[in-house]
């Protein structure tokens, strides 16, 4: 029985990664983890309970490359790990197109990097991926940084922002815009837990201005789009006008667009052309990111589709932070 989702369309482009690094094979791989004291594939599962198998052994292949190159800093694990989720790409695929692997274990390298300051999932709320690659953020990134990561939420609708906040115990912030002045006011902040997670904000806009305003406000440094729903009405408009703005400020912003979910039915012109235009919500990623993912991010199905793994993008940032933790505490 094949270990995981699409082995025999997989496993010609794991296997010289394997032999590059001296494994005999993903098992071996699973056995320097936990020879260390740590097992990737349970912390993927606890980042995004319904990911793939796919993407519990592209972590476990990704941490046992780490240890091999001997990554004591995990902002070098991440790098480590991001060959691992690109070895995984279906040849051919969206994915492996845009090295979406590679640019996952860039982005995990700059959060755990001190360089990066605050970090924003720019999404729509109406996703629970953002919430989850936030809590494996907030529980993993802080161990091994000097300074503390600030960790964000910013999406559409305060009613949102408010039940995401309580579900998951984090910081709910109510803002208010001025659209005399365009500054935006704090009323109240509200935490719904004790701990890491209550570190994580979480913001609800009413619209583009305000969401851009809350972005200064933090002062973003990186930031990576979801999509869900209303990825034209709020995501990429914030994100490509707040990058606008730092560049008119000289201000360093590094953007990430997530693929899509609803790219296609988006933009009918486009219906039935694969690879070579997914749709209007990839046409706006590709007008402020610096980095393109593929595929949805919260549904591991989709992703799965674009070639990668089946992870959601949102939880997949969390989920490398924290393997790439992990992979520091083993060898100190």
């Amino acid at each position: 029985m094949s270990l995981f989702e699409s082995y025999e369309r997989r496993i010609d482009q794991i296997n010289p990664v394997l032999e590059k690094y001296g494994i005999k094979d993903l098992e071996e791989a699973k056995a320097i983890c936990n020879e260390k004291g740590f097992n990737p594939y349970d912390i993927v599962k606890s980042v995004q309970p319904i990911s793939f198998e796919n993407a519990s052994w592209a972590y476990t292949l990704g941490a046992a490359i780490a240890i091999k190159k001997d990554c004591r800093k995990a902002s070098d694990a991440a790098g480590a790990i991001g060959e691992a989720l690109q070895a995984f790409c279906i040849p051919g695929s969206v994915a492996d197109d845009r090295k979406v692997g590679l640019g996952h274990g860039n982005l995990a390298s700059m959060l755990l990097s001190d360089e990066t300051k605050c970090f924003a999932f720019l999404a729509g709320h109406e996703s629970f991926a953002a919430a989850e690659g936030a809590i494996g953020i907030a529980n993993s990134a802080n161990k091994v940084r000097a300074e503390p990561l600030r960790v964000i939420l910013n999406g559409l609708g305060k009613d949102a922002a408010l039940i995401i906040s309580r579900i998951n115990g984090f910081t709910y912030v109510q803002t208010e815009f001025d659209y005399f002045t365009g500054e935006v006011k704090v009323l109240r902040e509200k935490a719904y837990s004790d701990g890491e997670r209550a570190k994580v904000r979480c913001y609800g806009a009413d619209d583009v201005r305000e969401g851009v305003a809350i972005m200064h406000l933090e002062g973003v440094d990186v930031s990576i789009t979801g999509n869900s729903t209303n990825p034209t009405r709020f995501q990429h408009p914030v994100a490509g006008t707040y990058k606008k703005e730092c560049i008119e400020q000289g201000k360093k912003y590094f953007s990430v667009a997530s693929g899509g979910g609803t790219g296609r039915t988006l933009h009918p012109d486009n219906m039935a052309a694969g690879p070579a235009s997914y749709g209007m919500t990839d046409t706006m990623g590709r007008m402020h990111s610096d980095a393109q993912f593929a595929g949805s991010s919260s549904v591991p199905a989709h992703v799965e589709m674009m070639g990668l793994i089946g992870m959601g993008n949102n939880p997949m940032v969390g989920a490398t932070v924290a393997v790439s933790v992990a992979v520091e505490e083993s060898l100190k």
